[in-house]
């Protein structure tokens, strides 16, 4: 620890001893260091705030999607594109003294790099802009600062409040042309496919495609074969019905209720197997054997005469059964229609495939051009549409929230804490100077330095005795360097000052 304590008061010596030549170092320094700070241009900022609102109650309700957002967006965008700060510095004093493209393109690149357009919130949008330049006093600096955002505004507004009406009258000339020159090419495709209909009429019914027709009678088909698979279904089932079902009804008597317990057994059982269970179910075990154990009985009621009425149970059955069998021969009948025009067509089509070839191309042809024609007379009704609800209701609305700010200080650079900066590198190279020349001598301020690098013992140290003159001469120098060191700190104060009045004279 005590050697610690015994290099740092040898490094302070060192200086201390030094002194002129650090305050002379430092000197430098900071004369060097505060002309570079002084030749730094200031920068002056100046912002501003504007809000755009977006009403659009009549494109709400004709349906129609407004587009001024996305014009919104691209504004904000291209705002600090080349051509708009083109306007910006020729409306501006930046645009004094440009005389070529070449300095005209670095000014506006330049320029560029000095402004911003931020959104801040829903339809807010803040703008900033700095500005300094060394051949311009700060206060026109600070008033180009502000005319830079001024005439961005000015641009935001004729970009989107003037309207677009030229823009959208040339849009709609565009569309009109296109329109005729479709319509132009669509007659000849139907003119072309009325010709080819009328020299080939086996082809081509109402307008509708061999392939569209051949196509419609097969998808017909397929819902009649499901058609006719449902009735015969429903008459498989009726006839089972049909089969258990008995044609008369017994009389009453003792044999009578056998006969009827017997039909009645079938009936059950029937309407088992129309239900689906199969033979092996055990309620169909059941009716088989409960009808087998009456049938004896059943027979011997019918050889001794038991009559019966007819069953209208049976006859309702009939009806049904004649019912459906008219609607699956109906079904039948349609099914050999419909395969018969398929076959018909498809032997056309075999026949003559060059002629159904360019049946099909010619059809393609006109779809495509209708579609194509629909679609763009869609769009310039839109188009239109659009262009009268920004005529008659401009729906964007623009206000400025906070005005261009007038720049009262410079924002960059911060040239008092430069200045000091400047002041504490210009001392602590002149400490270093003066320290490192003390290092470059073989010089030994303490005792205890000298006994440790020789490795012998000091016997004492003889310390310095001035004369009077002498002490009269070190005073009138120490007085010279306090003066001096007193110069620098003044000039730094002075500095300072100035800085402070000319942002005065700025405000």
């Amino acid at each position: 620890m005590n050697s610690i304590y015994d290099e740092l008061r040898a490094a302070l010596f060192s200086v201390w001893y030094r002194r002129w030549l650090a305050l002379g170092v430092a000197w430098g320094v900071c004369l060097l260091g505060w002309l570079v700070v002084a030749m730094i241009p200031n920068s002056y900022e100046s912002e501003a705030r504007i809000y755009v609102q977006l009403e659009d109650v009549l494109s709400d309700v004709t349906g129609l999607q407004s587009s001024s957002k996305r014009d919104i967006d691209r504004v904000r965008q291209t705002l600090t594109g080349a051509v708009n700060l083109e306007k910006v510095v020729r409306r501006t004093a930046i645009g004094e003294g440009i005389t070529t493209p070449k300095q005209m393109e670095g000014t506006v690149l330049s320029l560029g790099k000095r402004i911003k357009v931020e959104s801040t919130g829903d339809n807010l949008f803040k703008i900033t802009a700095s500005y300094g330049d060394g051949s311009k006093s700060d206060p026109l600096n600070a008033r180009i600062a502000q005319d830079v955002v001024v005439k961005l505004i000015d641009i935001f507004r004729e970009e989107n409040l003037a309207g677009n009406h030229g823009e959208m009258s040339q849009s709609l000339s565009f569309m009109d042309q296109q329109l005729e020159s479709r319509q132009k090419d669509l007659e000849a495709a139907e003119q072309k496919r009325l010709a080819f209909e009328a020299a080939n009429p086996n082809l081509a019914q109402g307008g509708v495609t061999t392939l569209q027709r051949l196509e419609t009678m097969r998808q017909e088909l397929r819902g009649i074969d499901a058609d006719l698979a449902a009735a015969q279904s429903a008459l498989a089932a009726i006839n089972g019905q049909l089969a258990g079902t008995p044609q008369t009804i017994p009389g009453v008597g003792p044999a009578g209720g056998a006969r009827a317990a017997y039909n009645q057994a079938q009936s059950d059982l029937a309407s088992m197997r129309a239900r689906g269970l199969t033979e092996n179910h055990p309620d169909v075990i059941a009716a088989k054997n409960q009808v087998a154990a009456l049938r004896a009985a059943a027979q011997a009621e019918g050889a001794s005469g038991g009559g019966g009425t007819p069953n209208p149970a049976y006859t309702s059955l009939q009806s049904i059964k004649a019912e459906r069998q008219a609607n699956v021969q109906a079904l039948m009948s349609r099914r050999a229609s419909v395969q018969s025009d398929i076959s018909s067509i498809t032997a056309q089509q075999i026949q003559n495939p060059e002629l159904a070839a360019e049946y099909q191309r010619i059809n393609r042809d006109y779809d495509v051009l209708k579609e194509q024609y629909d679609k763009l007379l869609k769009d310039r009704e839109d188009l239109r549409l659009r262009g009268q609800v920004e005529t008659e209701h401009n729906a964007v609305k623009f206000d400025v929230i906070d005005p261009p700010t007038t720049p009262r200080s410079p924002v960059a650079p911060n040239r008092p804490l430069l200045l000091f900066a400047v002041l504490v590198i210009g001392l602590g190279a002149g400490a270093a100077a003066a320290f490192a020349l003390g290092q470059l001598r073989s010089t030994f301020t303490t005792t205890a330095k000298l006994e440790r690098t020789l490795g012998l013992p000091v016997l004492g140290a003889v310390t310095m005795t001035l004369t009077d003159a002498g002490r009269v001469l070190r005073r009138r120098r120490m007085k010279q360097f306090y003066a001096a060191s007193g110069a620098l700190g003044a000039l730094f104060v002075l500095l300072l000052v100035v800085e402070f009045v000319q942002r005065g004279l700025v405000a």
